[in-house]
């Protein structure tokens, strides 16, 4: 399993100390929410942030945009140093345009679903991306409960990425635990995004380790 670790959970006076707990972790990725205040109710950190994270991180950076338009800020998360940009499918409106865009910047284009959004509506994109993210809890603020549905969805989204001969892979984000995480594994997943989990445990490797299934 591959563990993306989400710096909005991390204790932002002391960033740089949780990036090199994220380095020196069995951590595979490190997940950041880029949150505007209008496509979800909250507002976490911009580039100046991202690129401060950039110059200690050892892993590749896994961004998520939760903002309207993310089409306008794909340049600028090339230059933070993104691997991965992720962009909702509920907020583009000409969402192949914007995966072929990401591609043209050098990153692995990857599309969020939102938990009331069905995986039918990545079915004429699905076979030009990298990854698809399935948002387990509603996006805009971290430590919430997971959604048991996440489970059954994860499973037609993979059915959906064999039948098109994608070779997208799955990302879970939201509840992820010791205990969601097996049942997100047996559905399909190859990845997951969890916060509260690492970053309020007494100890953030160990429980990057039991994610590691």
């Amino acid at each position: 399993m591959i563990v993306s670790p989400s710096l909005l959970s991390a204790d932002f006076g002391n960033i740089q100390r949780d990036v090199e707990m994220i380095n020196a972790s069995e951590a595979d990725w490190l997940h950041i929410d880029v949150m505007d205040g209008v496509f979800v109710p909250n507002i976490s950190f911009g580039f100046p942030v991202m690129k401060a994270v950039a110059r200690t991180l050892k892993k590749p950076m896994d961004v998520h945009l939760m903002v309207v338009k993310p089409e306008n800020w794909i340049s600028q998360v090339r230059d933070c140093g993104a691997a991965i940009m992720n962009v909702h499918q509920e907020a583009c409106l000409h969402l192949d345009r914007t995966i072929h865009a990401i591609h043209d910047a050098g990153m692995k284009a990857a599309v969020t679903l939102n938990p009331s959004t069905p995986v039918c509506m990545l079915e004429d994109v699905i076979e030009g991306l990298d990854m698809v993210l399935l948002m387990s809890v509603n996006p805009g603020f971290g430590g919430q409960s997971f959604i048991p549905g996440t489970v059954e969805k994860t499973r037609r989204l993979k059915e959906l990425i064999s039948r098109t001969g994608s070779k997208a892979i799955i990302e879970i984000d939201g509840g992820i635990t010791d205990r969601t995480c097996p049942l997100v594994a047996g559905a399909g997943a190859d990845a997951v995004v969890a916060g509260s989990y690492v970053f309020s445990a007494a100890d953030p490797m160990a429980a990057i380790h039991s994610l590691k299934i």
